[in-house]
C-alpha cells in the first residue's frame, strides 16, 4: 500500500459506540437479518431522527489512483493523523466527543488536517481547501467517487474515509458516516467501518499462510483485507449489498482481489472448503418485539444467542482438516448453569476442537444500557425505557440470567480422533497481538490430545522466557504458604503451583523428561511418586497448553 505501514493496529479515530468498544463488540456489518423487519414509523417512536441511507462509493479505478495518490502525499495515515491530533484529542474520539479534535483542526489549512476535518470528523470544507489537499482527484473526483457531496462552495462527506493499518502496511477504509460525523441516529442499513470488534478479531486471528480463506459478514471488508497479507483466496460474504458496495470499493482502493458474494452464512459458499474462516459476525442479542430496531451490522435476526450456535453447528462443514475458524459472540447464561454448559452443548456431535474464551460477562439490565445506547437511544431519550424493559423481558423469558461475551477458534481435526475442547475465562488484559498465541495453543493443545498423558510426562520441558515465579510467606514462616508460576505475555495467566510443581518449572531447562523430574522431586520430599506425579499432571498439561512450558 502507498500509504506506508505503521505499526498501529486501531483505527486513529475510533467513536465512543458500544459497537466499538474492545468488550461487548460485535459487528459483523451485515450478516442476516431473519425477524420481521421493523417499519421506519415503528423505529421512528423509540429513537432520534434516522440518516437517509446513500449509495456506496463508486468504483472508478483511474479515479481511485488520483485518490490513492493525494492520499499517502497528504500523508493520510494512522500514525500521521494521531500525531497531528494529540493524544487528548485522539483519546476523546474514542469516548464519542469531536470537540477537541475540530478545536486541533478548526484553524488549520495543511492537507492533513483538511482531510481529518473532511473525512473524519464530517466537517464542511471549503471546495478550495479540498481542491489543495487533494490536488490530482479534486473536489470533483470525490463527488463523482461518491464520497461527498458539495453545497454553496462547501464539500461535505458522504461517507467516512480513514486510515487503517497493520505491522505490515497501511490503507483507508470507507463506511457509513458515523453518529459523531451526522449527530444523528444511524439508520438500520448502517454499515460500520472500524472499531473495537474489528481489531479484537484481528488482533486475534492466526496468521499462517493458507490457500483459501472466507469472512462470514464482511461488512465493509476489514478483516478481508488483514487477511490478503497471508492468503491466496479471500472470498466475502454477507447478506448486505450497501456493505458488499463499501467493500468493493475498498478493495478497489487497496488495490486488493476479493471475491464478493451476497447471502446468508455459508449459502454463497455451499458445498466449498476453507483453511481459514473469519467472522465478526452480528452477534448481538436482540428482544424480537415491536419498536426494537434491527440494525444489520449487529443483529443476526434469531432468537437469542441462536447467530452464533448456528456458526458453531455449521462451520465445521466448510473446513478443509486442519482447518481453522474464528469469531467473537455473544452467549446466554442460564439460571443455574453455566457458559460452559452451553458450549457443551453446541459442540456436541460438530466433531471440532474448540477453544473458547469468555471474555467478560453482564447481567440482562447492562446489557440492556449497552446496546440501547449503541442504536442512538439514550437515558431521558423518548423509547428508551421501552428498549431497556424489551431487552430484560426477553432474557427474563428464557430464563437468561448472565450474558458472556468471548472469542472462538475451532479447529477441524486433520485426522480421525476425539476432539478437544477448552472453555477458559481469562477476563484481564492479555497480550497486544494475540494471533500468534493462538496458533501456539492450538499446536500445543493438539499435541497434547494426540500424545496423551504419557507423551506430556515422557518430554523434556523448557520453561518459557517471560515466565516469572512468586512466592507468599506470612512473616515468621519458614517456607511459602502460596507459589505463583506468572506469564509475562500471551494470555497473561497465574498458576498457583504446590512444592512439586513448584520444583518442577525450576528444573525445566529442556535436560529431564517431566516423569523423571517428577520422580526425582517425590524421592526430595519422601512421597509416593505415582502420586506425586497424578496430582502434577493437570497443572502440567495447562502449563504446556498456555505456553508456560515449551518444548526445543
Amino acid at each position: 500500500m502507498t500509504a506506508g505501514p505503521s505499526g498501529r493496529t486501531p483505527s486513529t479515530t475510533p467513536t465512543g459506540h458500544a459497537s466499538d468498544a474492545v468488550h461487548q463488540q460485535h459487528p459483523g456489518e451485515g450478516l442476516p437479518r431473519c425477524g420481521r423487519p421493523l417499519t421506519l414509523s415503528a423505529v421512528a417512536s423509540t429513537r432520534p431522527t434516522l440518516v437517509a441511507v446513500s449509495a456506496p462509493p463508486v468504483v472508478d479505478n483511474a479515479l481511485l489512483a488520483a485518490l490513492r495518490a493525494d492520499l499517502a502525499s497528504a500523508d493520510f495515515t494512522v500514525d500521521a493523523v494521531a500525531d497531528s491530533l494529540g493524544p487528548v484529542a485522539v483519546a476523546a474520539l474514542r469516548r464519542e466527543q469531536a470537540i477537541p479534535a475540530e478545536l486541533v483542526t478548526r484553524d488549520r489549512r495543511d492537507p492533513l488536517s483538511v482531510l481529518i476535518r473532511l473525512l473524519t470528523l464530517g466537517r464542511p470544507v471549503a471546495s478550495g481547501d479540498v481542491d489543495v489537499a487533494l490536488p490530482t482527484l479534486g473536489g470533483d473526483g470525490l463527488l463523482r467517487l461518491g464520497l461527498a457531496t458539495r453545497e454553496d462552495g462547501q464539500v461535505r462527506a458522504a461517507c467516512d474515509l480513514r486510515p487503517h493499518a497493520d505491522e505490515f502496511r497501511g490503507w483507508w477504509v470507507a463506511s457509513d458516516l458515523s453518529e459523531i460525523e451526522t449527530g444523528e441516529a444511524l439508520h438500520e442499513r448502517h454499515v460500520l467501518g472500524i472499531g473495537g470488534a474489528s481489531m479484537t478479531l484481528a488482533a486475534w486471528t492466526i496468521r499462517r499462510d493458507v490457500n483459501r480463506a472466507l469472512d462470514i459478514g464482511t461488512g465493509c471488508g476489514v478483516q478481508a483485507f488483514h487477511l490478503g497479507a497471508h492468503c491466496r483466496t479471500i472470498v466475502g460474504t454477507d447478506v448486505s449489498e450497501r456493505a458488499l458496495g463499501y467493500a468493493r470499493f475498498n478493495a478497489a482502493l487497496a488495490g486488493l482481489e476479493l471475491d464478493l458474494r451476497r447471502g446468508d452464512l455459508f449459502e454463497p459458499v455451499s458445498g466449498q472448503r476453507f483453511d481459514l474462516i473469519v467472522s465478526n459476525p452480528p452477534f448481538v442479542i436482540t428482544p424480537r418485539v415491536e419498536g426494537v430496531p434491527a440494525f444489520e451490522y449487529r443483529d443476526g435476526g434469531l432468537v437469542g444467542d441462536g447467530i452464533v450456535e448456528r456458526l458453531v453447528r455449521t462451520v465445521g462443514e466448510h473446513l478443509e482438516p486442519g482447518g481453522v475458524a474464528q469469531f467473537l459472540g455473544n452467549w446466554e447464561i442460564r439460571s443455574g448453569g453455566t457458559w460452559q454448559d452451553r458450549w457443551r452443548e453446541w459442540l456436541s456431535g460438530t466433531g471440532l476442537d474448540a477453544w473458547v474464551i469468555q471474555r467478560e460477562v453482564q447481567d440482562p439490565a447492562e446489557y440492556a444500557e449497552l446496546w440501547s445506547r449503541d442504536g442512538g437511544c439514550h437515558p431521558g431519550v423518548e423509547g428508551f425505557e421501552h428498549l431497556y424493559a424489551a431487552w430484560v423481558a426477553d432474557f427474563a423469558a428464557r430464563d437468561v440470567a448472565s450474558i458472556g461475551f468471548g472469542v472462538v477458534t475451532l479447529q477441524r481435526p486433520k485426522e480421525a480422533r476425539a476432539p478437544w475442547a477448552d472453555l477458559a475465562e481469562v477476563t484481564g488484559a492479555v497480550a497486544p497481538a494475540m494471533g500468534p498465541v493462538v496458533e501456539a495453543g492450538l499446536a500445543a493443545r493438539t499435541w497434547l490430545a494426540e500424545v496423551g498423558a504419557a507423551g506430556l510426562l515422557d518430554t523434556a520441558w523448557r520453561c518459557a522466557p517471560d515466565v516469572t515465579e512468586e512466592r507468599h510467606t506470612r512473616p515468621g514462616a519458614d517456607d511459602p504458604g502460596v507459589i505463583m508460576i506468572r506469564q509475562g505475555g500471551g494470555l497473561r495467566r497465574s498458576v498457583q503451583a504446590d512444592t512439586a510443581v513448584a520444583g518442577l518449572v525450576s528444573v525445566c531447562d529442556g535436560s529431564l523428561t517431566a516423569r523423571q523430574a517428577l520422580e526425582a522431586i517425590a524421592r526430595l520430599l519422601e512421597l509416593d511418586a505415582a502420586a506425586v506425579v497424578a496430582a502434577a499432571l493437570p497443572t502440567l498439561h495447562d502449563l504446556v497448553a498456555d505456553g508456560l512450558l515449551v518444548r526445543d
